[in-house]
């Protein structure tokens, strides 16, 4: 199965994620957009959003961001992003944290209400699909 090598990385908290995905979809300046392998090269934009990534197991994660810039090649994407929070831990009350930060780094970055429902909507989502 091909792969795409995706990392998302901050300036100050290095590398939030890092690993070989199936597809990623990504908060573009312009909107949503979806990545899957050998995608044609383009660099965009990020707005304040959730970056969905579907891992190569099938496993789903979510990252929150304020903003940045995405270079897409054919076999890699990074993302560098001004702030980022991982939807992950391993306990409800480690999920329950990193929803709130993601949450608050959102309503930050952003004052369009629609933008802030989408994305609590989709930071949501994905906590649930873990327990």
């Amino acid at each position: 199965m091909d792969t795409l090598h995706l990392s998302i990385i901050t300036p100050a908290n290095g590398k939030i994620f890092e690993g070989d995905i199936s597809s990623v979809t990504f908060p573009g300046s312009e909107g949503e957009f979806g990545v899957l392998p050998s995608h044609a090269s383009l660099i965009s934009l990020l707005t304040a959003g959730v970056i969905e990534v579907e891992k190569s197991d099938k496993t789903k994660e979510s990252v929150a961001v304020d903003w940045g810039y995405v270079e897409i090649g054919e076999n890699c994407a990074c993302a560098l992003v001004d702030g980022a929070v991982a939807i992950k831990g391993d306990s409800e009350s480690e999920i329950a944290n990193a929803i709130s930060s993601a949450k608050k780094l959102l309503r930050e970055a952003s004052d369009s209400d629609v933008l802030l429902a989408a994305s609590e909507a989709k930071i949501e989502a994905s906590a649930k699909s873990r327990f």
